[in-house]
């Protein structure tokens, strides 16, 4: 086990304990804590300039780690395959971290924890697993997620399995924040396969058919085959489909092997390069909008009050206006600072 921080209580002139500790938190981090890297999971969850802080200090210890997006519809088997492919990428000499997006409990507000408790195997073997809450985000995975993963990325962990809540056609957040997507589909989606092409089939690097000995499953696999096939090719990696059944681990030295040869296709193909400069874009949007919306989020509730909204409502004012006018008064703050 890593041993605990020794780094000192005593906050140097001019800081105040909070930022004391959490350069105390980063300092740990760096020397390989895990308890340290738990508690910086959470700073960056929580959101705030305490998340930039954070992002600032590890960023240049990222851009290493192949990450992999396990997605599908409910019910087919996610977390069960990404128990059994952690522990054999394990076996193959990997460091191992499973992002586990769960769903939202209604009464705290944090994940429901349901993924993590079925990763039995991987968490015996002492893989890496922390469960991140969705937290209203629609998209399949937590709005922290690509953050959380920079900071498994820079604390050393050279692969990170990232597996959404079940998804449908437009819960695609999943493509930005992995480099190769493995889509997990069963027999029965047979009759809904259609409905996905706009969605989950188009994101796909990797096809896996789980739950393989249940009936009419190689006739669902010649549909895809034959859905894929008419569908325009994006590059020259061409898609495997897998078949699996997760439960007694048939199938995942073949998924282990496509994704080693997907992200060697990446290296070689430039592809991965393009992937992280994206991705680096994301995370750029997404802090301004952050940054600004807290601006603004400072002056919105005061503005209301003294501008009314009375009369918007009398029809002697109309909400673009009143828009105009409060990012006037966030840049006269600005420019008074």
């Amino acid at each position: 086990m890593w041993e605990q921080s020794r780094a000192g209580s005593n906050p140097a002139p001019g800081t105040s304990p909070m930022e004391t500790s959490l350069k105390s938190l980063i300092q740990a981090f760096h020397q390989g804590q895990v308890r340290a890297l738990a508690k910086l999971i959470t700073v960056v969850e929580n959101g705030n300039r305490a998340r930039e802080t954070v992002l600032k200090e590890i960023f240049p210890k990222t851009g290493h780690a192949h990450r992999i997006g396990i997605t599908g519809p409910p019910g087919a088997g996610k977390s069960t395959i990404v128990d059994h492919l952690a522990l054999a990428l394990t076996e193959r000499g990997h460091r191992v971290a499973i992002l586990a997006v769960d769903p939202t409990s209604p009464f705290t507000g944090g994940a429901l924890l349901g993924d993590r408790h079925r990763m039995v195997r991987a968490s015996q073997q002492g893989v890496f697993i922390r469960s991140l809450a969705t937290r209203g985000s629609l998209g399949g995975l937590s709005e922290a997620t690509p953050f959380v993963a920079d900071l498994l990325d820079a604390f050393g962990f050279d692969v990170i399995l990232i597996e959404t809540v079940g998804v449908g056609q437009s819960e695609l957040d999943i493509i930005t924040a992995s480099d190769t997507v493995v889509v997990v589909l069963v027999p029965e989606s047979g009759d809904s396969i259609q409905a996905m092409k706009a969605g989950l089939m188009e994101i796909a690097d990797i096809f896996v058919i789980n739950k393989y000995d249940r009936e009419g499953s190689q006739r669902f696999r010649n549909e895809l085959e034959s859905i894929l096939g008419r569908m325009p090719q994006k590059n020259d990696w061409v898609i495997p489909i897998l078949p699996m059944v997760a439960i007694r681990g048939e199938g995942i030295p073949d998924l282990a092997e496509q994704i080693k040869r997907h992200w060697q296709y990446l290296h070689d193909s430039g592809k991965f390069t393009e992937k992280r400069r994206q991705r680096i874009l994301d995370e750029i949007e997404r802090t301004a909008k952050d940054r600004l919306w807290r601006r603004i989020e400072r002056q919105i509730g005061s503005f209301i009050e003294q501008q009314g909204l009375d009369q918007i409502l009398q029809g002697k004012a109309d909400p673009y206006t009143f828009v105009e006018e409060l990012i006037r008064k966030v840049e006269e703050e600005r420019d008074q600072r």
